[in-house]
């Protein structure tokens, strides 16, 4: 981290960061982890998550547009979790909590079923190269996850720039138990843009190289579904990237009325 960025850690972290325990990796979760969302946010509300918040431009302006939700974001990168601390203290947005983790295990060990209001998964690591397509995040198992944490009605929206990707993440989520289309998406299945979310950098430089936004937005059905079983490592895409240079271990982060930013 930089030097701006271990100031903001050391001064947000301990509110704005929830530790969980670690598994054998610096990004993992142990199996046996859980937080209960209300205590830690200090209020009853929906849930909505973002997985891979990056730098926080679009976890900053969803929050904000989002006063009513509490507004969990998992991030492996600890540098952008803390330019995110520093951009969520600089707009004062309050009902934020980062998880310094992988998106995939914590939407499995730290989420309960149909607990989630919301997931956001905007513009995932494209892993454009056909050997790495098996990392994507986005794949039948995942998918099935976030059926299974979402409530009845919740939506799971997702953007990305890159075509193959877009048509591959349709593919799985129209197979995908427990998942619709919401109303709205054009004949071949895309949503509108989801008016709360903002132009980002990362965007704007994927429009610049003339890459088409392709947006999806699915609704979670009645029906029941059941996660996946877990694998040996029970890890997603962006696992085992290391969190850089940690400088301190956080407690959960405190209650959200208890303390603003």
């Amino acid at each position: 981290m930089n030097p701006s960025q271990e100031k903001a850690w050391a001064a947000h972290a301990p509110r704005l960061v929830v530790e969980v325990p670690r598994g054998d990796r610096s990004t993992s979760i142990r199996p046996d982890a859980g937080v209960d969302w209300s205590a830690t946010f200090g209020r009853e509300a929906p849930l909505m998550i973002e997985i891979g918040s990056g730098r926080g431009e679009a976890l900053a302006a969803l929050a904000a547009a989002h006063p009513e939700a509490n507004v969990v974001a998992f991030e492996v990168f600890q540098p952008a979790v803390a330019s995110t601390l520093s951009l969520l203290t600089r707009r004062d947005i309050g009902n934020v909590r980062i998880v310094l983790a992988d998106g995939a295990q914590g939407l499995r060990r730290l989420v309960r079923p149909a607990e989630l209001a919301q997931l956001w998964t905007f513009f995932p690591d494209p892993w454009h190269k056909a050997r790495h397509h098996k990392r994507r995040l986005v794949d039948p198992g995942f998918a099935a996850l976030a059926a299974s944490r979402l409530a009845p009605g919740g939506h799971w929206r997702l953007a990305t720039d890159w075509e193959d990707y877009a048509l591959a993440m349709r593919e799985v989520l129209d197979a995908a138990p427990g998942l619709t289309p919401a109303p709205g998406a054009d004949a071949d299945g895309w949503a509108p843009r989801y008016a709360d979310r903002p132009v980002t950098k990362y965007e704007a430089r994927g429009a610049g190289a003339g890459r088409t936004i392709h947006d999806l937005d699915y609704v979670r059905t009645d029906d029941p579904v059941d996660a996946p079983a877990a694998d040996a490592d029970d890890v997603g895409a962006g696992a085992g990237e290391p969190v850089g240079d940690l400088v301190h271990r956080t407690p959960l982060a405190h209650p959200l009325g208890q303390d603003p930013l």
